[in-house]
């Protein structure tokens, strides 16, 4: 009578790393830092990183008129501020009147690979000339920041939503490293003849208590859900920093520009780049 033998092979020590790689990920990728790795939402913001030769600085001897505007803290972790009256309206038409004859299809980035893709994100954007307003609007970013070191703002780019225009939950983390990454956002509203397409981050809580009501001129306080809507309000502005001081991505400030109803807005994108050790040349 025949009879089978069974057999057993050792695996190598290739297969056996390509096996715990892929537990590995399958668990989550623990322990791994979040700069590195953020998060498993499907969508991310990732434009090309920014490089130091799209850093801008002002002019020499730039001259800026004074400017007001007023500041409410609506989260300190991570830090999240509203600002009313950050553009003055000359500004706002100024920035949307340079923007007119540039705009084109706003593109998502994949890999490292460019293309358009209205599931994710449908608007148009354009690339500012750096007249003397908008280089005092990089400035003013700056100020606001209380001019970090090693920090510069990328240049700027507006952002046009017709109806429907609206962009997908994602980040701003863009990073080289824990040295090189996109600090902070300034998303500033130039015009906001619309209805819907507010800024939501569902991560973050409503207010509650006596504050809440405070908010409801800044905020959306109708509806339930989960969450925080920024109501786009021409001039006004929402700064968040995207990472903490030691380099990890914020997951609270996932984040998308809501569909537009009817009308149109027109946005803002103010990005900081921190670099480690960057003298600007």
């Amino acid at each position: 009578m025949a009879t089978t033998k069974s057999t057993f092979r050792w695996r190598t020590p290739l297969e056996v790393a390509a096996i715990s790689t892929i537990i590995y990920i399958l668990l989550g990728t623990p322990g791994l830092p979040t700069w590195i790795w953020p998060d498993n939402t499907p969508v991310h913001e990732a434009s090309p990183r920014a490089k130091v030769e799209s850093l801008v600085y002002p002019d020499p001897g730039l001259q800026c008129p004074e400017h007001n505007y007023q500041v409410h803290i609506f989260s300190t972790t991570p830090l999240i501020i509203y600002i009313d009256n950050f553009l003055s309206p000359e500004e706002a038409t100024h920035l949307i009147d340079l923007s007119s004859p540039n705009w084109q299809t706003s593109t998502v980035f994949n890999a490292g690979i460019e293309s358009t893709n209205s599931s994710i994100r449908k608007s148009e954007k354009a690339l500012l000339p750096r007249t003397p307003t908008v280089q005092c609007l990089e400035t003013r970013a700056l100020s606001f920041q209380g001019w970090p070191p090693n920090t510069a703002i990328e240049r700027l780019w507006t952002q046009r939503y017709n109806v429907s225009g609206h962009y997908a939950h994602h980040y701003d983390w863009s990073s080289d490293s824990r040295t090189a990454r996109r600090a902070s956002t300034f998303m500033v509203y130039l015009g906001a003849e619309c209805t819907g397409g507010g800024t939501e981050f569902p991560r973050i809580a409503r207010p509650v208590g006596d504050g809440e009501g405070k908010w409801c001129e800044f905020i959306e306080c109708e509806g339930g859900g989960e969450g925080v809507t920024f109501k786009p309000r021409a001039g006004s502005a929402v700064f968040w920093m995207n990472f903490d001081t030691d380099g990890r991505g914020y997951k609270e400030t996932i984040h998308a520009g809501l569909p537009v109803t009817s009308g149109t807005k027109i946005g803002l994108n103010i990005w900081s780049w921190y670099q480690a050790g960057h003298v600007p040349g």
